[in-house]
């Protein structure tokens, strides 16, 4: 027992002793790993200062070479612009008349399209205005024979796709969108809406009381009574270009003379189809021919022949009082030219001259003269009638005058004071190196293709342009500035408070014209 007793005690004395020798070489480990972390901890510190140290030393020296290599703007040198080529596109005309271009684009699973119609708000009754409006809009939201307007709208909201219509002043249109597994059910839609519109007269209804809305808030914006009343005074107020929608116009138009209007333009002959997008050309050849082919054209519809321009006025100052504002709206000019004209290169060119951060308007009555935050002065053509010459800007009500007087003398120095040649090759390249931008895809050369046939404009216009502004010398700009610009014809607008301009406007001409743009109280409506 007495061994036994002296064993047990031997084994726990030689466990302790062994447990301390565990516990010392825990604690030389523990301060091992602690000297080790710290060693780390120190070499990584030495590590981040000397990198910070040779990142500033590389960047002081970065610093130093790009200081030493810095150039002016006007030092910079840029090689040539690449030579810029049309997309391949296939263009062919079914045989009822309908022109149709294709282009192929797989970058995306998307498809789009747009038909252009010959026809166009000019070309309704003076008695109706608004009536090509509201068959462009009613078209599409008033459903087809297949399908109601709620069918339509449920069946492309859930494929994310859609279907468009709208006549604006020179042409109407249709158009989709659809991925490219959906194509063939939206583009049946849309066929649809372009032949087999239902034009229901609720929709109509709806589209009326819209308008009159619209024409009831009109005058709530001073630039757009002002953008309405100067077209009044070019083209004159009766004219398709300067008349406006009113009250009575909308009450004449009937679901009729809807239904009337569409049978007078929308035939295949006198349709324009582009496509583009995801698809095999010939796959979307054979589709175009099986929904579209057996459309009956109109073989006695010919191109609308357009009313003549001629100035309404030709000269004089006119003004719209508002009391209500703290500055004026002022729009100046005269009738312009077409695209076509031979000088519209070098009419642009003048555009750019006048206009932009650091060209004459800028530079002369907002940073010299303090007069304006925006001015411009612009060369504004139209494809198939006369465009205009338009200037202007808004000022404060004090300066109205003051402003006037140095656009018109802006205008008379672009006549008289010889373009500088930095002048000149600030506004070419300007236009020369954002030419680019005019074929960032191919849904926009596509878009221009279908716009320049429907105008009777050759396919190459645009590179044609492209040259003639290249050519366009000093000469030739103070010569169509002297030709096409005419001072003593100008119509001035203003749109402003009468009490606040000061000095008045009989300092511009000793007849100011007043215009009064009343809305005419709204009679019952009659649908």
């Amino acid at each position: 027992m007495q061994r036994s007793k002296v064993k047990s005690k031997k084994q726990m004395e030689l466990k302790i002793k062994n447990a301390k020798f565990v516990l010392k070489g825990l604690l030389r480990r523990k301060t091992f790993l602690a000297t080790f972390r710290q060693i780390q901890r120190s070499q990584r510190l030495i590590f981040i200062l000397i990198a910070a140290f040779a990142f500033l030393l590389l960047t002081f020296n970065f610093s130093l070479a790009a200081t030493a290599e810095a150039k002016y703007y006007t030092e910079l040198k840029f090689a040539p612009l690449p030579e810029i080529k049309l997309p391949k596109y296939e263009r062919f005309v079914l045989q009822n008349g309908l022109v149709v271009y294709l282009i192929e684009d797989r970058e995306l699973p998307l498809v789009n399209g747009t038909a252009l119609v010959r026809t166009g708000s000019r070309l309704e009754p003076a008695d109706k205005v608004g009536l090509a409006g509201f068959t462009g809009a009613v078209m599409r939201t008033g459903g087809t024979k297949q399908h109601s307007p709620d069918e339509l709208n449920q069946i492309l909201e859930q494929r994310a796709a859609s279907v468009e219509t709208s006549i604006g002043e020179a042409s109407g249109g249709a158009s989709f969108e659809a991925l490219s597994e959906d194509l063939e059910t939206v583009f049946g839609l849309f066929v649809e809406v372009l032949r087999e519109p239902v034009f229901a007269a609720e929709k109509l209804d709806l589209a009326k009381t819209q308008a009159r809305g619209g024409i009831a808030r009109r005058n709530d914006n001073p630039d757009e009574i002002a953008t309405r009343e100067f077209r009044k005074l070019l083209y004159g107020k009766d004219s398709p270009y300067g008349r406006t929608i009113e009250y009575a116009t909308v009450d004449r138009i009937s679901r009729e003379d809807l239904v009337k209007f569409y049978e007078q333009y929308f035939h295949p002959n006198n349709i324009i189809l582009g496509i583009v997008g995801d698809f095999d050309a010939k796959k979307m050849r054979s589709l175009v021919q099986a929904k579209l082919g057996d459309w009956q054209p109109n073989p006695k519809i010919t191109k609308p022949q357009l009313t003549e321009v001629s100035p309404a006025n030709t000269g004089g100052v006119f003004f719209v009082n508002q009391p209500q504002l703290t500055q004026s709206s002022v729009l100046m000019g005269h009738l312009g030219g077409r695209f076509n004209n031979p000088d519209y290169p070098a009419l642009d060119v003048l555009n750019g001259v006048l206009n932009g951060f650091g060209r004459r308007l800028f530079n002369e009555l907002r940073s010299r003269q303090g007069l304006a935050y925006s001015v411009y002065g612009l060369w504004n053509p139209r494809f198939d009638y006369p465009g205009m010459f338009i200037a202007g800007g808004q000022t404060r009500s004090d300066a109205t005058v003051q402003f006037v007087k140095a656009l018109q003398a802006e205008i008379k120095r672009i006549q008289t004071q010889k373009v500088t040649a930095e002048e000149l090759a600030f506004a070419k390249e300007s236009t020369l190196n954002s030419f680019v931008f005019n074929f960032q895809d191919p849904s926009q050369t596509l878009s221009r293709l279908m716009r320049y046939e429907y105008y009777g404009y050759p396919a190459d216009f645009l590179f044609r342009y492209q040259k003639a502004v290249a050519a366009t010398t000093t000469a030739d700009v103070q010569r169509v500035a002297k030709q096409y610009l005419k001072p003593e014809n100008i119509v001035t607008l203003v749109v402003g408070n009468q009490t606040a301009i000061k000095p008045p406007l009989t300092q511009l001409a000793a007849k100011v014209t007043p215009i009064d743009v009343t809305i005419p109280s709204q009679p019952q409506a009659k649908n």
